[in-house]
């Protein structure tokens, strides 16, 4: 009697026929000297491909030595040899043109490559890195509420990243230590705030969102905490002590505290952390939830019912 699995076919034992041995060619590697591409040659002689590295790696360049008109000019001229399907390196050269225009005090040119680039965005790696995009631009004008909003949506986009709800937790606890006027300066061209963004600017609001941000992100720092190692737990554990220190300037009552740990918590489930919002996802299959919709109508409902 044979056990199961105790027999071999007998084509185990056949010999491999011999395989056709293919001569490789030749190959030399390309030697390139150290920023080769700022020697000067005529452009005329080099091929497209060739052009566009040679036009990208200067602007990169200008950029490290902080000379931002040379970079974007570099850039502008990169943009003429990028082939069609190469939308890679055209939104990375576009966004490297923004950055460039926000150290030059040119916010409308950077916010109009931002439409640019939001008419191309197809997936959510380009839909995140654009919000970063604006959050920067917002940033650095002083356009608090319109900051506010952008690193909402980031919140939304990517629930389980504590870095952006950290970020906009920092965020509203600096405007509560601020004055209100002084995070629109007109010497900047800011625009005044929409209603949108108003509501949000709220002293009180600001406040529970500052509370709700520092939670969340104490929460998932926590989770990931139990997955990381060296200079990344490191850094965790850093941010740990940054949304203690916060919390404990807020000074929330216990109750609020357990409240908000209670809505913020519901969705931490790891199944649910590993597959929803996977990077590159298509945003045409893409169904995300307004940071109200999803969070703040709830916080908010609680809130007045523990006050009552």
């Amino acid at each position: 009697m044979e056990l199961l699995g105790s027999t071999f076919d007998d084509s185990m034992f056949i010999e491999a026929r011999d395989r056709e041995t293919v001569a490789l060619k030749s190959y030399n590697a390309k030697v390139c000297e150290p920023q080769w591409y700022c020697v000067d040659v005529a452009l005329d002689t080099i091929d497209s491909l060739e052009k566009q590295k040679v036009m990208k790696f200067r602007g990169d360049l200008a950029v490290r030595k902080g000379e931002h008109q040379k970079a974007f000019e570099a850039y502008r001229a990169c943009l003429d040899w990028i082939s069609d399907n190469n939308l890679n390196i055209r939104r990375d050269v576009l966004e490297g043109m923004a950055r460039c225009c926000i150290k030059m005090g040119q916010k409308e040119r950077a916010l109009n490559l931002v439409d640019l680039l939001n008419k191309e965005a197809s997936n959510t790696c380009h839909l995140t890195s654009l919000l970063l995009l604006k959050v920067s631009i917002y940033h650095h004008y002083g356009d608090v509420g319109a900051k506010i909003l952008c690193l909402q949506q980031l919140c939304s986009l990517l629930p389980f990243n504590p870095w952006h709800w950290l970020d906009l937790g920092h965020t509203c606890l600096h405007l509560l230590g601020s004055d209100k006027t002084s995070d629109y300066p007109k010497d900047h061209g800011c625009e005044l705030p929409s209603s949108e963004e108003t509501a949000v600017l709220k002293e009180d609001t600001i406040w529970l969102k500052a509370c709700t941000c520092f939670i969340r992100s104490r929460l998932l720092l926590r989770i990931l905490q139990q997955q990381q190692s060296s200079f990344v737990l490191k850094r965790s554990e850093k941010a740990l002590e940054e949304t203690e220190s916060a919390l404990q300037h807020l000074n929330p009552t216990e109750t609020t505290i357990q409240s908000l740990t209670e809505v913020m918590s519901e969705d931490l489930i790891p199944e649910k952390m590993r597959e929803d919002y996977q990077d590159g996802e298509s945003l045409a299959t893409m169904c995300v939830q307004s940071f109200r919709e999803r969070w703040w109508d709830r916080i908010v409902q609680t809130q007045t019912n523990t006050n009552m």
